[in-house]
């Protein structure tokens, strides 16, 4: 349920009213926007009377709201959420974030080459694997604890801030100098691990599961929201079909159909959902052009001998191109 309160209203009238509904045991969701103040109320509202809640002085209407999502629903919060990144870069709310790097860490030397390359291209921030889930145990997993030490290392060297890969809520400890946290598409209903990044006080970058609706997306951010954390971005990282020339396929109607449905910023992630280098450029190009509020892309600056996913990693030359082509297109950006 939500309630729009009048213009100008009285302070003390709205103090009353958020007090007595925490009281009746509501948790409340407020927003204030340049003109409206709305009260989201989180709860079995099927109890309250909105009848007598509409005939208050300070409230203009009240309205039931049927999706299951609420902190995450743009009718709670109806300006885009701007998330600062530590002071050095913003997402949301006409914040345009390129976000690049390899897929995986591999040594000093290689993060932060790439780390320069992407920064000098316009990257605000710096992505890299430190702990890699594989669909084959002999796989290269990453360098674990070394990786993020790495990644604070490039960090330092650029001003970057950098976004990395959690396993599991016991690697939490490690990620102290991380600006933002990713969830991958197979944790996306690690239900326990969402409940604990609630509690983190850091961005949450949450990427769609291979095989799961929007819907279900929203509520998987909203674990994390219900937890205080309401600094969430959505990815939309592509999902499983029966195509087998791309390495899955990218839903870019995700993207307006989430702008519309949530005011969290929305990014989209070509390199894995198309898992073709080739294709990387057309679909960052489209993904802005449809409104996104930024783009994740994995550049290596030797892909054919990258440990991992070097087909779809871009050159720091290939990175450069599709970052300039992807601010001449800013300008057309569905909003």
């Amino acid at each position: 349920m939500i309630i729009l309160l009048k213009d100008k209203v009285d302070e003390k009238q709205v103090k009353n009213l958020t007090n007595w509904l925490e009281g009746i045991g509501f948790q409340l969701h407020i927003s204030k926007g340049e003109h409206k103040t709305i009260i989201g109320l989180i709860g079995d509202t099927s109890r309250v009377d909105m009848d007598l809640i509409a005939s208050l002085d300070i409230v203009e209407t009240v309205k039931r709201i049927q999706e299951p999502f609420k902190s995450a629903n743009r009718k709670f919060h109806e300006d885009d959420t701007v998330i600062d990144i530590g002071g050095r870069a913003k997402i949301g709310g006409g914040n345009f974030l390129m976000i690049a790097g390899p897929c995986s860490v591999e040594n000093r030397d290689q993060i932060i080459s790439v780390a320069r390359d992407v920064k000098a291209s316009g990257a605000g921030m710096l992505r890299g694997g430190a702990f890699k889930p594989r669909t084959s145990p002999y796989a290269f997993q990453g360098l674990h604890e070394k990786g993020l030490e790495l990644l604070s290392e490039a960090k330092r060297a650029t001003g970057l801030p950098i976004i990395t890969e959690i396993m599991e809520a016991g690697h939490l400890p490690l990620f102290e100098d991380v600006d933002v946290i990713q969830v991958g598409a197979r944790n996306m209903q690690n239900f326990e691990l969402l409940k604990e990044l609630g509690h983190c006080g850091k961005p949450i970058l949450l990427k769609r599961g291979l095989a799961n609706t929007l819907e279900e997306l929203l509520m998987s951010a909203e674990y994390i929201m219900a937890g205080g954390n309401e600094n969430v971005i959505l990815c939309e990282r592509g999902i499983r079909t029966f195509e087998t020339y791309t390495r899955n396929t990218l839903d870019l109607s995700a993207v307006p159909v989430l702008r519309r449905l949530t005011h969290l910023p929305v990014v989209v992630d070509p390199s894995h959902a198309t898992g073709h280098s080739y294709l990387v450029k057309s679909m960052a190009l489209a993904a802005t052009v449809a409104g996104a509020d930024g783009l994740i892309i994995e550049v290596h600056n030797d892909p054919p001998h990258a440990l991992c996913d070097g087909k779809q990693s871009l050159t720091p030359a290939q990175f450069q191109d599709v970052a300039d082509c992807v601010r001449n297109v800013l300008p057309f950006r569905v909003r």
